[in-house]
């Protein structure tokens, strides 16, 4: 059964040309690039996006980094896209994740760490609709 998920390149990812590079992993995977989208985030959509981090210390930081430059917006699909999907991009700490994964060869920290990715199929429903209008 086919699945979506959504994935982003951050602007540090953008910033470095990594979007290729990038894409053409999760196509390697046997994922279908459905749409992408390079896009400025607005403030507002990244305060919904990080809502569930509202009360951390470091949530301005992550609205204005995500909001710093612009973004590559995908959505891939496939048999267990989020699932895969997670697996390619590795931990959230670049520094932790294993060489092969995305964030493992292309993370430089935990800060601006190259790549976002939906952690289940509800919330790529949700990032989807979020970003894109979609769904």
């Amino acid at each position: 059964m086919s699945e979506k998920a959504f994935v982003m390149i951050k602007p540090d990812g953008v910033r470095r040309g990594l979007i290729g590079k990038i894409v053409n992993r999760f196509e390697e995977k046997g994922l279908t690039l459905a749409w992408a989208e390079m896009m400025n985030v607005s403030r507002e959509t990244a305060e919904t996006h990080y809502g569930h981090l509202r009360d951390k210390p470091f949530f301005g930081e992550l609205v204005d980094y995500i909001t710093s430059g612009p973004v590559f917006a995908m959505i891939v699909e496939g048999r267990g896209a989020v699932k895969n999907a997670r697996s390619l991009i590795g931990p959230t700490d670049p520094a932790a994740a294993p060489p092969g994964t995305i964030r493992g060869d292309y993370g430089l920290d935990v800060e601006e760490n190259v790549i976002h990715g939906s952690d289940s199929p509800d919330n790529a429903t949700r990032e989807i609709a979020l970003f894109f209008n979609r769904m």
